[in-house]
């Protein structure tokens, strides 16, 4: 069976969602029913008292209750619209500074190769980053609705008080929430936070409007100013006593995503002291955003706590950091302790462990600790075949999905070692990016060839063919080879979509005509268009919602899919046709079709769009098929990684290198 990691968490991820909504429409109905009761309180006369439950039913109770529910509702339905933009925008809600691809601050460039060995290692492209710049405490988080449309917000503390290895530690704890789905579970409860405090504010206003209206007209209208003051302290505490509930309900899900992440991050690094020191020093440190209004919403999406809450042993967020780097690594909390003791002074050491004590109880744990083992495997050439080993082809390749290999970290790391300076520096720039997708599509040409196929572009300062750039990436990519097309075409991500909407299409469109010139449309030309509809087209930050849950719903799609995986696995008509029925095998119904017929474009394009519908749960055996029509004669060349690469970006399971 495939790997219950990756796939069972996004399907936990998608179940906490629902199990969230009902929970916050259960508040809301307990929000609206304390209301109605006020409303009661403040309504019923002496001559007419009806009993609760009638007065409910009645006209005034109805239109009590319909107000208060469409007034969450519109404060919910207004964030979250205003939270559309994905993770720019929730980055953008806090003050954070986009990190220009090309920046040549040494803190800043050292995140950025961080965060792009990550997505070269883990097979997502590389997210937008940003630094929140007037924090100096340490925190990190990401947001955003897809892995592909991730972005990344560090503070500026992050950047200058951790090494390496800590930042690389709080970077794999990140992606951990990337790959798991965890991003929209918190964007989405920040929209739900939103209508619950309307509430609390509009009983804020109404009790300060009463109050201070009523004592400067005594006289006039006293006892109904006094009434909406009051009415406004019944709301501001109603709303409120909603929040607390909320955030306790956030608190209790978002702890064990934390634990999970923490956990993962080891397993990408290989490194337990990284994440674990990085946590050390948030315990010595802090990590509360000081410099935002938005710090208590952001509390379930970042690294550590970001607000200071009371109850915090029941809101806090995160689990206590102690319990997080025990979790780690039994024993490391000691060690850390005792390397503080060797390097800062005793009094500064009383002052900041007395501090800390307070904060987080760090004085808890003594323990031994074990030195991490660090390794990256010896480096050797790129080469333009990818064929492991026997042993790693008996493993079904959906183990891989949403995972950080030893291999594969050594892959990104020797591959960022092996781009030119100028080559790597155009990536980063929108002008580079663009040429880069042209030269990826005729760099393995003649001159002569890559002439007509650029005439073909129409002239233009930004989308046309620019040669003196071209010159620079044509003889890098073909000195790099085949392996390296899509992981530099992740690291031009960023720039790419800093494009404007009509840039993009005509992008797309210029693509479209390379592609289309030579009448006929290579596994990478397929492979290619298809990922770049995907994460630059109309829609490409939504979240595609489960509609198909058992493939009978989406067989027409499978048979289309693995057909082609068939004929592209083979050299002959006769072993396709074999291929294709041991791969349906595992999905027919007994009455499959003995022929693998040939799969257009469109029709593949169709046939993923359907796929991606289905439950995470029964993704994995898709990709085993086409895993298994790749490996079936005991190597996998680069066209069929990347054609096996564009099923599991078009799925939503970042594949990472083989």
């Amino acid at each position: 069976m495939a790997n219950p990691g990756f796939f069972q968490r996004q399907a936990h991820a998608r179940r906490n969602t629902g199990l969230l909504i009902v929970l916050f429409l259960t508040a809301v109905t307990l929000i609206t029913l304390a209301v109605c009761l006020v409303g009661y309180l403040v309504t019923r006369s002496q001559t007419s008292v009806l009993p609760f439950h009638y007065w409910l039913t009645s006209s005034h109770g109805l239109t009590t209750a319909l107000a208060v529910v469409l007034l969450i509702g519109v404060g919910s339905l207004v964030r979250w619209a205003d939270l559309a933009g994905g993770g720019s925008r929730v980055a953008k809600m806090v003050g954070a500074r986009p990190i220009e691809p090309d920046t040549n601050d040494p803190e800043e460039r050292k995140l950025r190769n961080i965060v792009e060995e990550m997505a070269i290692a883990s097979g997502v492209p590389v997210p937008d980053l940003y630094v929140m710049d007037n924090e100096t405490s340490i925190n990190a988080f990401v947001a955003g609705y897809t892995p592909g449309e991730a972005v990344m917000v560090v503070t500026h503390g992050a950047l200058t008080h951790l090494t390496r290895d800590e930042l690389q530690g709080v970077v794999g704890h990140e992606f951990s929430h990337i790959l798991n789905g965890d991003m929209r579970i918190n964007v989405r409860l920040i929209a739900l936070l939103a209508g619950i405090l309307m509430l609390g504010q509009i009983g804020h206003f109404l009790l300060r409007a009463g109050f201070y209206s009523g004592g400067r007209s005594r006289n006039r209208d006293g006892r109904a100013q006094a009434a909406m003051g009051l009415i406004g302290l019944a709301l501001m505490i109603i709303g409120y006593v909603g929040v607390f509930f909320g955030r306790l309900i956030q608190a209790a899900v978002s702890r064990q995503r934390e634990m999970l992440a923490d956990a993962s991050s080891v397993q990408f690094t290989r490194n337990p002291e990284g994440i674990g020191s990085a946590l050390f020093k948030i315990g010595m440190k802090g990590g509360y955003l000081d410099t935002t209004s938005h710090a208590s919403d952001m509390n379930h999406m970042c690294f550590g706590e970001s607000a200071r809450m009371k109850f915090s042993t029941l809101l806090a967020s995160h689990p206590p950091i102690n319990e997080r780097i025990n979790a780690i690594q039994p024993g490391m909390l000691a060690r850390l302790r005792s390397r503080l003791r060797d390097t800062e002074p005793g009094q500064k050491l009383r002052q900041d462990t007395s501090k800390t004590a307070g904060k987080a109880g760090l004085n808890d744990l003594v323990n031994q600790v074990v030195a991490p083992a660090r390794g990256r495997g010896s480096s050797s050439p790129l080469r333009s075949s990818l064929a492991p080993d026997t042993p790693q082809l008996a493993e079904k390749l959906s183990t891989r999905v949403g995972t950080v290999s030893a291999q594969s970290e050594a892959f990104a790391v020797q591959l960022l070692e092996q781009l030119p300076s100028t080559f790597r520096n155009l990536l980063y720039t929108r002008a580079g990016a663009i040429q880069l997708c042209y030269a990826l599509l005729i760099f393995d040409l003649s001159p002569s060839i890559q002439k007509q196929r650029l005439a073909l572009l129409t002239e233009h300062p930004l989308l046309g063919a620019q040669p003196d750039l071209l010159d620079k990436m044509l003889p890098a990519l073909a000195r790099l080879g085949e392996t390296a097309r899509f992981p530099v075409l992740e690291l031009a991500m960023p720039a790419l979509r800093k494009l404007d909407p009509d840039e993009r299409d005509a992008l797309l469109e210029n693509v479209q005509k390379l592609v289309a010139a030579d009448n006929r449309v290579s596994l990478f030309e397929l492979a290619l268009t298809t990922f770049l509809n995907r994460h630059l087209g109309l829609g490409a930050e939504q979240v595609v919602p489960v509609k198909y849950r058992n493939y009978r719903q989406v067989m027409p799609a499978l048979r289309r899919l693995l057909s082609l995986f068939a004929r592209a696995g083979t050299d002959t008509p006769e072993d396709a046709d074999k291929l294709y029925l041991e791969a349906m095998a595992g999905f027919g119904t007994g009455q499959e079709e003995s022929r693998a017929g040939k799969v257009s474009m469109r029709e593949l394009r169709e046939a993923l769009e359907i796929l991606n519908r289905l439950s995470p749960l029964l993704k994995p055996a898709v990709i085993d098929a086409c895993g298994y029509c790749v490996t079936h004669d005991g190597r996998v060349d680069v066209r069929e990684y990347e054609l096996m690469r564009l099923v599991a970006d078009q799925l939503d399971c970042p594949m990472p290198p083989l």
